[in-house]
Order: C-alpha cells, then structure tokens, then sequence
C-alpha cells in the first residue's frame, strides 16, 4: 500500500514561502513533516510503509535550517529514486531582491547567516540548493506572489484528483518587472503595436474587449498564435512522456499588462481540451493599476 503514497519533498530558498505551501499541502489533506533531517528519510518511509493503512499524501520539508544535516539531501533523494519510490520535489524560490526585503520586514534571523548580511546569507544558501533546485519537479517563484495566489497554485498542483494529465500554466509578466523564475518556456511579444501608446487603450488591460481585440486582430498577432499553438501541440506530448507533470509558459511584453495577458488567454483557449489541464494566470496585470485610476 505504501507504494500509492504520494510523497512530496518540499525544499527551496528561507523566505521564499515554505510555511504557506505547508500550510495549503496540510489543506489538501496531506500529512507534513517539517525540517525533517533527510538521512531520517529512509527510516520515515520505512515506518510508513509498516502502517496498516498508511496516509495517502505526504509532505516532507527538507531544507537548510537542518544545517550540516541538510547535506544527506542528496543520498535521500538516490535512496527513493534506486528504491522506486515514488516522490517529487516542489522547490521555493523568489528573487535576492524579495527574499531580503522579507527578512528584513520580519526581522528574523537567515538559518544560514554568518557574518557579510543577510544578501551574503541568502546568496550562500542559493548555492547551496542550485543542485537541488535543478533536480526539482515543481518550481514556484513567489516573489510576486500573495499568499492567495501561492494557495491557488498549490492547489492545482497538489488537488486530489485521478487526472494525470501534463499541467499547464500560461503566464502573463512584463520584462520590466523581470523573467519569472519558474517558467520553462519564454515567449517574447514585444514586436507586437503596443496599446500603451494609444491614450483610450491604456487605462485596460488585456482581458478588456478593448484591448484584447487590438492586439489579437492585428495580422501578426494572428500569424504568431498560429505557429505558437502549432509548436505548442508539438512539444507538449514530448514533455509529458519525458515525465514532466507542470509546465510553465510565459509570454512577456514590456509591462504585463496589453499584450502578453491578451495573447497568454489566447494561449490558453487554444489548449483547452487537449491532453493537458490549462490555466492562465497574469502576474503583473495590477502593477500600475493604482496609476491609471488615479
């Protein structure tokens, strides 16, 4: 029976939103352990599997709090892939800018922090994880997260649900605001006529009639998701045989807001009720919302 357990490793950058992501995986009914030593990890699946009716989910927060503890990560993740036992690595992360205003609006103490501050810290314990992060199944960039939002992404990824589909995310970002870490695919559409430049256009954003039937009725809009669906049917299959369970497609213009949230949603209709579950979602669309009401 222990081998239908489904068994998360929950890792990632201090400050990046480990606790909320316990938080919602505890929601969803899974059974989390937190800061467990990952040299205990052969022992902990042992005892699992001894259970009479084992937990169905469970979650295993593993990260560099566990100091010098923390370097067995490595043999613990070789000991359930030469086992075959099933698991998968959600990894945290959020930029060097974020994770030092957290600490600092906090005011608590990076686990890794020595002397040089808390950017020395955190810029340590990024090296650190860069092997792991690398090996992650699932990547969450919550540096511009709420707590909501992270929620939500948990729960599509983690819901119980027999569906094992390849999940999709299309995501909306402006280029000013940085690429998002997280994404696997990265499409530019800044080629495209800006709506920003008309005045009646400004104030909306890509999901208003507006906006979305300037951007996608220009020719070149049109001849773009023509090839980029095309290519995206192509590849899709190839990843989800190749074991990927999330895939994460971003499609940026210069601030988020006009034609990357227009042709994202476009993105993502095209791919409903194929072998995927879709779901779009626009990271920067309120960035300056405040400045168009105003």
């Amino acid at each position: 029976m222990a081998e239908k357990m489904k068994l998360v490793i929950v890792t990632g950058m201090s400050g990046a939103g480990k606790t909320q992501a316990v938080r919602s995986l505890e929601d969803l009914g899974f059974l989390c352990v937190d800061n467990l030593p990952p040299a205990l990890v052969p022992r902990f699946v042992e005892l699992i599997g001894a259970q009479g009716t084992p937990p169905e989910k469970v979650a295993l927060v593993m990260d560099a709090r566990g100091g010098i503890l923390f370097d067995a990560f490595a043999s613990a993740i070789e000991y359930l892939e030469q086992a075959d036992y099933p698991h998968e690595i959600l990894f945290l992360d959020a930029s060097e800018e974020t994770l030092v205003r957290r600490y600092k609006e906090t005011r608590r103490r990076h686990p890794m922090f020595l002397e040089g501050g808390i950017l020395e810290s955190i810029r340590r314990e990024k090296e650190l994880l860069q092997d792991i992060r690398e090996k992650a199944d699932k990547l969450i960039d919550t540096s511009d997260l709420t707590n909501g939002q992270l929620k939500a992404q948990i729960d599509d990824l983690f819901q119980a649900t027999s569906d094992s589909r390849l999940t999709v995310t299309v995501m909306s970002f402006g280029f000013k605001y940085g690429i998002p870490l997280d994404a696997d695919l990265v499409m530019d559409v800044r080629f495209l006529p800006n709506p920003y430049y008309i005045e009646s256009l400004r104030p909306f954003t890509g999901n208003d009639e507006p906006v979305r039937d300037y951007v996608l009725q220009n020719p070149s809009s049109q001849a773009f998701l023509d090839r980029f669906t095309d290519m995206l049917s192509f590849l899709l299959p190839f990843y989800y045989q190749e074991g990927k369970s999330h895939l994460v497609i971003a499609i940026g213009c210069t601030g988020g807001r006009h034609r990357s949230v227009a042709l994202a949603q476009a993105v993502a209709d095209s791919l409903q009720g194929q072998e995927s579950r879709v779901y779009v979602t626009h990271r920067d669309i309120n960035r300056e919302r405040e400045r168009y009401q105003s």
